[in-house]
């Protein structure tokens, strides 16, 4: 059974009720892949995420970063070996090119590890994302990107949903005729798990340019 996170983004650490899933999902700790939202900078290390695995005491045998310095091949033998693949917070577009570039797509969706994503990284797992800059994104015109696709919907995560619902609604509104949308803000969670849908704190559901508040299930 395939577990996807798709997540906002935590001050510190995960909250409660997600620390207390995340452990019962992830049995498997050989070995963890990181995914640069920023692969040229490479200081850019994915320490705060990393720092809410261990906060939970989810603690691997191995860690990689993948970004420029690992070779392509080198990439997809990190990732077909993965425990749990977590896709970094940051830039989306430059991870979107590097996801392309590195033609790691593929194999993370034929992977069995539990993958996960932060901000951006959840963003871009997900099957469609609109780009624009009403959401912060550096463009002047928006456009619909293709993402990894791992579920069949669109992810807008860690935005400042609160404050900007009618933003949100409009610009998502087309999109959300072709394929529903979640919608959330910084201290959230989607869980995928099989067929079903698990929902932490804060997230809107936006389909057929209808939008509603989500209640949390677990």
């Amino acid at each position: 059974m395939k577990t996807h996170y798709y997540l906002g983004w935590f001050d510190n650490f995960f909250p409660e009720n997600l620390g207390r899933v995340l452990p019962e999902d992830i049995t498997d700790r050989k070995s963890l892949a990181m995914i640069s939202s920023n692969p040229s900078i490479y200081e850019d290390d994915g320490a705060t995420e990393r720092s809410w695995l261990d906060q939970a005491g989810i603690m691997f045998d191995e860690y990689h970063l993948i970004n420029y310095r690992v070779q392509k091949e080198d990439a997809q033998t990190i990732i077909q070996n993965a425990s749990v693949i977590f896709l970094l917070g940051g830039n989306i577009l430059n991870q979107n090119r590097f996801l392309m570039e590195y033609e790691l797509s593929d194999s993370i969706k034929r992977s069995s590890a539990v993958v996960m994503g932060a901000s951006a990284g959840a963003i871009n797992m997900s099957a469609k994302w609109l780009c624009s800059k009403n959401f912060g994104d550096e463009v002047e015109m928006s456009s619909v990107y293709d993402g990894i696709g791992l579920d069949n919907f669109s992810v807008l995560s860690h935005f400042d949903l609160e404050n900007n619902i009618a933003l949100v609604h409009s610009e998502l509104s087309p999109l959300s005729k072709e394929i529903n949308i979640y919608a959330s803000n910084k201290d959230c969670a989607v869980r995928v798990k099989g067929d079903k849908i698990d929902v932490f704190g804060n997230v809107y559901l936006i389909s057929n340019s209808k939008i509603q508040k989500l209640d949390e299930t677990l």
